[in-house]
């Protein structure tokens, strides 16, 4: 995998989790399968639909793929369900180790912070799982704030707990929303190719 960083200094750099810094999206597309199932979904979830909404927060997600196949829910329950089959899975992961290299090599002179839309405790355990977790002293979660992405909420705050100005963060991001989110907090940003 060939990342294209941007000409420039930065003073802080951000990573989302999922598809950037370790490999939990085909995963997450396992147990988003197993609970819209269980929720009364009678077809395989759609892969092109499960990655457009990379990024997105958890419950979000699970109301948006209600309504693309017309279910009713409660996205509460479809959330826990969900989460526990991800449990479940999370230690399978691999690092994509391209990114990593890179988070382990700037995080010594620089500021790194987690911008996730998982829940914070999932967050957390995939960082430990993943031997990632001393690294980033800064984790911000689903659970952080009120709009996540493509809301720039989540890195805005990031860069805020990193002491960092917004236009002076690199954001490395696998996931349109994401990118999005980046972009309306002032931030330049790299793709990471997390399908393969």
């Amino acid at each position: 995998m060939k990342l294209e960083i941007p000409d420039g200094e930065f003073a802080g750099y951000i990573f989302d989790l999922d598809g950037t810094l370790v490999d939990t999206m085909p995963l997450h597309y396992q147990a988003w399968d197993a609970a819209m199932r269980d929720a009364g979904l009678k077809v395989t979830l759609d892969e092109e639909l499960f990655y457009s909404l990379g990024g997105v927060p958890t419950l979000r997600v699970a109301e948006l793929i209600a309504k693309h196949y017309g279910l009713t829910i409660d996205p509460h329950r479809v959330f826990h369900v969900k989460e526990s089959h991800f449990k479940e899975l999370q230690g399978n992961a691999a690092l994509i180790e391209p990114v990593v290299e890179v988070a382990r090599r700037v995080a010594k002179t620089h500021p790194v912070a987690i911008a996730s839309g998982g829940p914070r405790d999932v967050v957390r355990r995939s960082l430990e799982l993943a031997g990632l977790a001393p690294m980033f002293k800064v984790v911000v979660s689903a659970d952080d704030v009120v709009h996540g992405k493509p809301s720039p909420d989540m890195f805005l705050l990031a860069a805020r707990q990193m002491g960092v100005e917004p236009t002076e963060c690199l954001v490395f991001e696998d996931a349109e929303p994401g990118m999005r989110a980046a972009e309306a907090a002032g931030m330049k940003w790299v793709r990471v190719a997390s399908r393969r």
